[in-house]
This record gives C-alpha cells, sequence and structure tokens, in this order.
C-alpha cells in the first residue's frame, strides 16, 4: 500500500486537468476574439492586423513606425502599407515629432475612436457582466493571470521575429 494519501496523488492529476481546462479555454477566446475583431475588420473594412497595429498605436502611442513594427513584430515595410491603410480610412495620422522634427509618429484620430467602439459594445457590455460575478481578490487574481499570460505571447512573438 502507498505511503501517499488519495487526495495527494490525485493533486498533480486534478492540477494538470485544471490547466488543460486553461488552455482550452484560451484557445476558445482567442478564436472568438479573433473572428470577432474579424467581423469588425469586415465592418471597417480593415484587416486583421490593421486593427491589431490600430490598437498598439491606441496604447502606447504615437509611436514612430518603426517603433510599430517593433511592438508588431512585422517587417518595416509590411508597416508601411498598413500605415497606408489606417491614413486613408481616416483611423491614423502620420505627423512630425515634436521633439525631432525630421521624424515622424503615429497617432490614433480620435474622433474615429467611437466608430470602433460603437463595434465593441456588445461585447464590452457581456464583459462588465462577467466581472460583477466577481470579487476585487478575484478580479485581481485574473488581471495577474492575463497581464502574464500577454507577456508571454509577446516574448514568444518576440523571439519568432527574431528569427525572421
Amino acid at each position: 500500500m502507498s505511503s501517499i494519501s488519495s487526495t495527494e496523488s490525485d493533486a498533480p492529476q486534478g492540477r494538470r486537468r485544471l490547466t488543460a481546462a486553461i488552455k482550452q479555454a484560451l484557445r476558445a477566446l482567442s478564436i472568438q476574439l479573433s473572428l470577432l475583431n474579424h467581423q469588425v475588420g469586415t465592418q471597417l473594412d480593415l484587416r486583421d492586423v490593421d486593427l491589431d497595429c490600430l490598437d498598439l498605436v491606441d496604447r502606447h502611442g504615437p509611436l514612430s513606425p518603426s517603433a510599430l513594427a517593433r511592438h508588431a513584430g512585422l517587417h518595416p515595410a509590411t508597416i508601411t502599407g498598413i500605415l497606408d491603410r489606417l491614413e486613408a480610412g481616416g483611423w491614423v495620422a502620420r505627423e512630425r515629432d515634436p521633439a525631432d522634427r525630421r521624424a515622424v509618429v503615429v497617432r490614433v484620430v480620435r474622433e474615429r475612436v467611437p466608430d470602433l467602439l460603437s463595434l465593441y459594445a456588445g461585447m464590452n457590455r457581456s464583459m462588465n457582466g462577467i466581472y460583477a460575478g466577481y470579487d476585487e481578490r478575484e478580479l485581481e487574481l485574473i488581471a495577474d493571470f492575463l497581464q502574464r499570460t500577454a507577456n508571454a505571447g509577446r516574448s514568444a512573438t518576440e523571439e519568432l521575429s527574431d528569427k525572421n
């Protein structure tokens, strides 16, 4: 007879089940967000990568095109095409960098943001309902997990883009 109790021997198996369930849920979330972004992009006549870059400029901008390329893990020539489409659609503006008048920075055109937010309104309402089901401590734990997961994804993206 083993000296390990059944609860001790079940712990690794239970942890494996939980981590597998989290991985499956993250895959499902990734797919659903990708499909949502595709629908939003279709409504706005933007490609999925255009939306991603628009979000990066919104989060980190104003950005130089080369900084955007680094954040996105894309070749600078690819960023030029994306910025051309976003600028033609009125989503971003290229401007002289106030710190270095020879350089260019890209900023989001704030007047267009409501057009984008209206398409995400249903998801935002649903998320607010989900948040309401958790207490502050649980929300802190979820926020920490998601931030660490995003950081892991960023690192993996950087590793792959460094190989190109």
